[in-house]
C-alpha cells in the first residue's frame, strides 16, 4: 500500500500529511508558520515532513502545491509570494536529495482543481474547469482525466484572460484581465473608484472596504454594491464562456470567498453566461458547482498529483 507525503505550501502556514493509499483522512498532519521572511524556509520545510513521517520512514512519493508560478516538468519554483529566497528554486531537486524519493509540484489552483475533481465535486466527470474567485482568479482544468500542465507548466492561468481590451489595470501589470473585475480586489478597487468620484453609499469612502464589506452593504440594498458584483458576475460570465469554447467541460466549480456570496455574484453571472456562449450546446447537462474541499485542496490535490504521476 503506498505512503504518500503531501504538502500545502502556504505565506502564513507550511502543512504537511502522511496519507495512505484508498484512505481518505491522513494518518498524520501537522503545519507550522511559513515565518517567510526568516531565512531556510527549506530547512524548515524539511524537518516538518520529518515530523510526520511513518516511524519506518517508508514514503513511495512526496507532493507539493504551491502559489505563484511553478514549473512542474522541472520541479522548479519560479517564485512565490511571501518566500522571496524561493527565486527560480529547484525545490523538487532539494527534497528528492534529502528523503530520496520521486517529488512533484505544481500550482496551487491546479491541485485545487485536481483534488476537486478525484474527491471533491468533480468526482465522475473526465472534463472539469475548476475556478478559485477570492484575492485573484486562479483555475485548473481537467481534460480526459488528466491536469493541463502546458509545454512551461504555466497553462490555466484563467484570471489572466483577457475579456475587456484596455480595462482596469490587473495585479500582474496588464489591462482587462478577468481577474480585474471579477476578483475581491477588481470588486474593491470598482468600489474604491466610484466612491472617489462622489459615489454615494453606505461604504465610507477614506475605508479600505473589504469585498466582504462590500457584499455586507450589497446585502442591505446599497446600490453601489450590488453593481460592482453585478459588474464581476458579467464579466466571469463571459470569462466561462470562453473557457466552455475552449475546454468544454461537463462541470464548472468555483471555489474562494468571492464565489461564497450567492446570488449577488451568480444572479448576473449565470445571464451573461447564457448571451455569451456562440451555442446553447455548451450548457447542455453543464453542472455548475462549488467546491467541496475547502482549506484541504491544498494537500488532497498534492496527493492527487503524486497518485497519478506513480501510476504514469
Amino acid at each position: 500500500m503506498r505512503t504518500i507525503v503531501s504538502l500545502d505550501i502556504g505565506g502564513t502556514q507550511l502543512r504537511a500529511a502522511v496519507y495512505k493509499q484508498d484512505q481518505r483522512e491522513p494518518i498524520a498532519q501537522k503545519k507550522i508558520k511559513t515565518r517567510a521572511g526568516e531565512p531556510d524556509t527549506i530547512g524548515r520545510l524539511f524537518q516538518l515532513i520529518e515530523d510526520v513521517l511513518p516511524p519506518d520512514g517508508k514514503v513511495d512519493a512526496i507532493g507539493a502545491s504551491c502559489p505563484g508560478p511553478v514549473d512542474p516538468h522541472t520541479g522548479i519554483i519560479m517564485f512565490t509570494p511571501n518566500i522571496k529566497e524561493w527565486r527560480d528554486f529547484p525545490f523538487t531537486a532539494k527534497l528528492m536529495k534529502h528523503f530520496g524519493v520521486p517529488t512533484y509540484v505544481d500550482n496551487d489552483a491546479n491541485l485545487a482543481g485536481l483534488a476537486e475533481w478525484k474527491f471533491g465535486a468533480g468526482r465522475g466527470h473526465h472534463h472539469v474547469l475548476y475556478l478559485t474567485v477570492s484575492t485573484g482568479v486562479g483555475g485548473g482544468v481537467i481534460i480526459n482525466d488528466r491536469l493541463l500542465q502546458g509545454s512551461h507548466g504555466l497553462a490555466a492561468e484563467l484570471g489572466h484572460t483577457t475579456v475587456q481590451v484596455d480595462g482596469p489595470l490587473c495585479g500582474c501589470g496588464q489591462r482587462g484581465h478577468l481577474e480585474s473585475f471579477s476578483s475581491g480586489t477588481g470588486i474593491e478597487r470598482f468600489v474604491a473608484d466610484q466612491l472617489t468620484a462622489g459615489r454615494v453609499s453606505v461604504l465610507h469612502p477614506e475605508k479600505k472596504n473589504s469585498a466582504h464589506d462590500i457584499s455586507e452593504a450589497a446585502k442591505q440594498g446599497d446600490e453601489l454594491s450590488i453593481e460592482a458584483y453585478q459588474i464581476a458576475g458579467k464579466y466571469l460570465g463571459i470569462g466561462v464562456a470562453n473557457f466552455l469554447h475552449v475546454f468544454d467541460p461537463s462541470i464548472v466549480i468555483f471555489g474562494g470567498g468571492v464565489s461564497q456570496s450567492g446570488p449577488l455574484l451568480f444572479d448576473s453571472f449565470e445571464t451573461s453566461l447564457k448571451e455569451h456562449v456562440i451555442h446553447p450546446r455548451y450548457l447542455e447537462g453543464l453542472v455548475i458547482a462549488r467546491a467541496e474541499l475547502g482549506d484541504n485542496s491544498g494537500l488532497l490535490g498534492a496527493r492527487a498529483l503524486a497518485e497519478l504521476k506513480l501510476d504514469l
